[in-house]
């Protein structure tokens, strides 16, 4: 029986269940002032929980970005001949699911999640859902307010990956005998995006930091997110809404802030931002050649090479001359890398000048002489002595065979 079906057949409960909500107004005081921020109970059967719903103009305002922007990049995402692993092709914006949680710890069977927060676009808004637990024991509720809610082609998340999807399907283990099978997503995760793009060049791949730093937000009044388990288990405790309210808040921030974050990433990929710098081009550069796009990736070594003579972008393009085959381009930018890249791009620099006069050229004096350069760049390098030792070991290798073919053209 598929996903829409099951949730048919419960109807019947979750329409009897309404009747049920005067009643669990007792249980839950102040909804005075749930109503007043957007806040609704949900019941199914004897358990509840709430569910918090607001509506953004597609022209808000966040940062740099309105979220109208993401449309226009998916848009964009729409019309590209290439193939990238966050990219929107073959979606509308309104296929995304901007998906965030708040739990109570960082891991383990005994982490409970108490927020479900998610964001989706329709026509000219952005709709923003929290559903939030109202005790530990009203999960059921929880998962199937959320489930019957879900409508969506993939998830975009913020270490989601690793954490926040991961963590609902592991209590939707524990509860799977009460509430429809999960759907099956797909993911675009931002935090790994980020890390691709900033791990060089940022201090902190926080989403608060990225904010900050990228996409020219700043947080006013936050609540720090390692205090929401504390003020979610005072909420249990005496019910009043206060400081969950500004959990929610916190966590409305984070998931606008997926929202203007994939768009500023699809703008990099895209190359549409104007601000990009060197090394968001090498970055950029670098994730294309993992995705098999090596015209793209081309493009963006070489902007970012031409921008401030970047020795890192020097050294991933002339492997791409190598390829190539265009051999004088290759060395001609290998030594650039050679003289200004870090020692480990040094070092290779040298043995990839070397195999190029080795192998192409037949030129044996100019192949030792760059690997020693090698050996040169190998000694400057902080690594492990293992790790010294086993390079070294093949460069004498590769000095030894040179030697020969030396001592063979006399």
């Amino acid at each position: 029986m598929n996903f829409k079906k099951k949730l048919a057949r419960m109807k019947p409960h979750l329409q009897q269940s309404e009747v049920k909500s005067e009643v669990v107004t007792e249980k839950l005081p102040h909804m005075d002032i749930w109503k007043d921020h957007q806040t609704n109970v949900y019941v199914y059967e004897d358990q509840y929980c709430l569910i918090r719903e607001v509506h953004y103009s597609a022209d808000h305002q966040h940062g740099h970005y309105r979220l109208s922007d993401f449309s226009e990049v998916v848009k964009s995402w729409n019309q590209t001949n290439f193939d990238h692993s966050l990219s929107a092709k073959a979606f509308n914006p309104e296929d995304l699911f901007f998906f965030d949680t708040e739990t109570t710890g960082l891991s383990g069977t005994g982490t409970t999640i108490f927020l479900l927060g998610y964001a989706t676009f329709k026509e000219d808004k952005v709709i923003l859902k929290q559903h939030i637990l109202t005790d530990p024991s009203n999960e059921i509720a929880l998962y199937l307010s959320f489930l019957e809610n879900v409508n969506y082609e993939t998830l975009v998340t913020f270490n989601g990956k690793s954490f926040d999807w991961p963590q609902v399907q592991s209590r939707h283990t524990l509860i799977r005998n009460h509430v429809p099978k999960l759907p099956e997503t797909g993911h675009f995760d931002l935090y790994h995006a980020a890390k691709r793009l900033w791990k060089s060049s940022l201090k902190s791949l926080k989403l608060k930091s990225l904010e900050e730093e990228k996409l020219g937000f700043v947080r006013t009044d936050d609540v720090p997110g390692y205090l929401a388990p504390a003020i979610y288990f005072d909420f249990v405790e005496r019910k009043h809404p206060e400081g969950m309210l500004k959990v929610l808040e916190h966590n409305e921030k984070d998931i606008l802030s997926l929202i203007t974050l994939y768009t500023h990433i699809s703008l990099q990929l895209l190359g549409t931002d104007l601000n990009q710098n060197s090394m968001e081009k090498l970055e950029t550069g670098k994730w294309f050649k993992k995705e098999g796009e090596q015209l793209i990736s081309e493009k963006y070594l070489k902007d970012a090479y031409e921008m401030d003579e970047n020795p890192s972008a020097a050294f991933h393009l002339a492997y791409e001359y190598k390829n190539q085959r265009k051999f004088d381009q290759a060395i001609k930018l290998f030594k650039i890398s050679l003289k200004n890249s870090e020692y480990k791009e040094q070092r290779i620099s040298a043995i990839e000048i070397s195999k190029i006069f080795e192998h192409q050229k037949k030129d044996y004096q100019q192949a030792y002489l760059f690997a020693m350069k090698a050996i040169k760049a190998l000694d400057r390098d902080v690594v492990k002595e293992e790790y010294k030792q086993k390079k070294l070991e093949e460069i004498k290798h590769r000095l030894n065979r040179i030697s020969r073919k030396l001592r063979g053209n006399h």
